[in-house]
């Protein structure tokens, strides 16, 4: 299993938690969703993660999203 840790801008309440939430899951490979509002962070464990597929699942909610350093 691995991570993965975005960074994304713009979520100011928990319609946008879940809206980026329903968004990643629908990815393959995900298996587990953590969003921190107060953060921005939103940690996604799984296999075979593709990042540039998370990016855009966040990206195409009209949230700002980079991988955090």
């Amino acid at each position: 299993m691995e991570t993965v840790v975005l960074s994304v801008g713009g979520m100011t309440c928990q319609h946008c938690v879940r809206a980026v939430e329903e968004a990643v899951r629908r990815i393959g490979g995900v298996a587990l969703v953590r969003v921190d509002l107060a953060s921005g962070r939103v940690e996604i464990e799984g296999d075979g993660l593709d990042t540039g597929l998370l990016l855009a699942a966040v990206r195409e909610e009209g949230y700002e999203a980079v991988i955090a350093a």
